[in-house]
């Protein structure tokens, strides 16, 4: 079987002889040697192992596309609702945006849905500029009598509050896309989550593998690209990040996108509102053992995003390798959440399981919140306590969820929290 998939591996076995000698190499396969003849042989060895893994990941990445062709035919001439986040990043709302062109090969009409809002200045920019279509959802604002399957890109739907109503309405859930840990809950027709810079790239890989021909004439085509480019570069925080695969993804788009709409859309300066939050987490932060912890307290719906602009300016300070910044946000309706952003720069610490570790699950069994390797966000809906009264009930309100999450942030370190009686002077 392995012979057929990589028919170029006999031709790198030339210097074998007869007495061939199976042997089990650390990646799982086996693979059949002669004898040992010195290092040339050895090198050549190496090289057949990383053409193996090549060949395999082609090879996996061609059945998902074939999969994906084979499911959305099977829906041709639907109308689909794509769920992202509450709280659309670049990277979900590029996948989005592409996941409407191929499915528009299908005859498939494609709404894309969030349920919170955009707030950050470049994802403004970027739905501005290359004119994206999106649907914000509100009460009664949505008829989903009319969608007949679901899309969650960029999740698993554990981000986004419309998880629950698309269940509540019987839409079933047909391809889920996502590069972020695997977490559940969801069983699609179709599924590819792989451990990967961003799922924009994984959407570059179906246009590569030819789900669909781009066409550098078409502008439609230059926005998915443009949105496509900087969504990777966004989710690898500008490439330093990235892997092989996202950087193939970027080479194979510099041949569509607009260079100019991206560079317009990078260059968005910070509001008043975002530069206000990042000077009080710097008052506010506290620093135990490299960590930067800062609480910033109220925030409306649309300043959001700020938390996580305050997380990766305050990384940038000298002898600070891991930043969590949070704070309350009341939306339109006066639900409260605490909400937090997660960034460090630590190749020994993961997000996501430091996010899990420290805040837990909810009583559904959900996690609170998660992420990748360097970036992540939580989410702790404030419940029961809820709602304003007064300025006086507000500050005491917020000053026991400031100390709580301090509480479990330091425990995970394991450290002293401040003024406690263990507290090193």
């Amino acid at each position: 079987m392995i012979a057929r998939a990589l028919p170029n591996i006999g031709r790198r076995f030339s210097y074998m002889n007869r007495r061939n000698i199976p042997e089990r190499m650390s990646d799982g396969l086996i693979y059949v040697f002669g004898p040992k003849q010195g290092k040339n042989n050895m090198a050549e060895t190496e090289d057949v192992k990383e053409n193996v893994k090549q060949t395999t990941a082609a090879l996996h990445g061609s059945q998902k596309v074939e999969k994906l062709r084979d499911v959305l035919e099977a829906h041709r001439g639907e109308t689909h609702i794509v769920a992202i986040q509450d709280f659309p990043d670049p990277d979900a709302i590029a996948s989005a945006l592409t996941h409407k062109l191929i499915c528009l090969n299908y005859g498939i009409e494609v709404d894309i849905v969030y349920a919170g809002r955009i707030s950050h200045q470049q994802n403004i920019a970027l739905v501005k500029l290359l004119n994206v279509e999106l649907v914000r959802y509100t009460e009664n604002n949505v008829d989903f009598s009319r969608y007949q399957g679901s899309v969650f890109v960029d999740n698993q739907g554990k981000t986004t509050s419309l998880t629950k109503k698309l269940d509540a309405h019987g839409i079933k859930p047909i391809v889920i896309v996502d590069h972020h840990e695997r977490s559940g809950g969801l069983s699609p027709e179709f599924h590819d989550i792989r451990k990967i810079g961003a799922t924009a790239t994984i959407y570059t890989s179906y246009l590569q593998q030819g789900l669909i021909e781009l066409d550098k004439t078409d502008s439609f085509h230059a926005k998915c690209a443009t949105a496509l480019m900087h969504g990777i570069r966004s989710d690898t925080n500008d490439f330093i990040r990235a892997g092989e695969h996202d950087l193939l993804a970027a080479a194979y788009l510099s041949n569509y996108y607009n260079p100019n709409l991206l560079s317009e859309i990078v260059m968005q300066a910070r509001s008043k509102k975002v530069m206000d939050v990042i000077e009080k987490a710097l008052a506010n932060r506290i620093i135990k053992d490299n960590y930067s912890i800062s609480g910033i307290g109220y925030l409306r719906q649309e300043e959001r995003d700020a938390i996580a602009q305050a997380a990766d300016f305050l990384l940038t300070e000298e002898n600070v390798h891991t930043v969590i910044v949070y704070g309350i946000v009341v939306n339109d309706n006066q639900e409260e959440l605490l909400s937090g952003s997660f960034r460090t720069s630590k190749l020994t610490i993961d997000a996501d399981t430091f996010i899990k570790e420290a805040f837990g699950k909810s009583e559904n069994g959900d996690y609170f919140g998660g992420g990748k390797q360097e970036a992540g966000g939580f989410a702790i809906p404030i419940g029961f306590l809820a709602g304003t009264y007064g300025n006086e009930y507000e500050d005491l309100k917020w000053k026991m969820y400031d100390l709580q999450v301090k509480q479990k942030i330091f425990n995970k370190i394991g450290v002293a929290a401040p003024g406690s009686s263990s507290e090193e002077r």
